[in-house]
């Protein structure tokens, strides 16, 4: 379908709000200070099917990146699906899914995922993020505490001698690996659907172009690929939509 490039770049750059908080979807090289990652080769591309200048609009939290789309100070992002953000954002399908697991320190009785939702239970969640979103509503008695940055909640796990920690399954390896004394317990207690947003005030079609969009870079192969190129492991493509 044809696409209204001024529905998405009213400025006349395309504004993608990236967040930082996601490991597996966008980083930035110590090198240069440019962000890189699976979410920046998106937006790359579809600055170029809509063929106008691209402006990475960087944040350090999904909570800050939601924001900007929904105040319409970036033209679409990359978010976790989530019924809050839904409000403001018409998401497409996923492109990607991601694990969230729990953390718990090496000699804690917790064994399951069943076994963490009680009042002694303290968990850090990144504020804004996936899990805070989706912990607010599951959990019933367990208390959440809210880290700034989700790469910032291994380190509030230990600082406030938490009980549990929530996040990405594979920055929470990551975290396990170079700090003794810490497991991952054995399930997942959520799939995040990673998909990209368009601000629901840019209109239906806006949002019908993006789905589109989505769903063509991943029966190309655009988004495995992408995977396979910035070595991400443990997150899938999404099945088609």
């Amino acid at each position: 379908m044809k696409i209204d490039v001024d529905a998405f770049a009213p400025t006349g750059k395309l504004r993608a709000s990236i967040n930082l908080g996601n490991p597996i979807l966008a980083n930035v090289d110590p090198k240069t200070g440019e962000p890189f990652g699976v979410s920046i080769d998106l937006a790359r591309a579809f600055a170029e099917r809509l063929g106008v200048e691209l402006e990475l609009v960087v944040f350090d939290s999904a909570g800050k990146s939601v924001q900007a789309v929904g105040e319409e100070r970036a033209d679409f992002g990359f978010f976790a699906v989530d019924p809050l953000r839904g409000e403001k954002i018409a998401f497409t399908a996923p492109y990607v899914l991601i694990e969230g697991f729990y953390l718990v320190h090496q000699d804690s009785p917790i064994q399951t995922n069943d076994e963490v939702d009680q009042p002694h239970n303290r968990v850090v969640v990144g504020k804004g993020s996936a899990y805070d979103l989706f912990l607010t509503r599951e959990l019933k008695k367990a208390p959440i505490v809210r880290a700034p940055t989700s790469p910032a909640v291994v380190q509030t796990f230990l600082e406030q001698g938490l009980e549990v920690a929530a996040g990405v399954k594979q920055q929470l390896e990551a975290d396990a690996r170079q700090i003794a004394g810490l497991r991952l317990l054995g399930e997942r207690f959520m799939v995040i659907q990673q998909a990209m947003g368009v601000p629901k005030s840019r209109g239906e079609a806006a949002a019908l172009a993006l789905r589109e969009f989505v769903e063509e870079m991943k029966a190309s192969g655009f988004v495995a690929d992408a995977l396979r190129k910035h070595g991400i492991a443990g997150a899938s493509v999404a099945p088609a939509a």
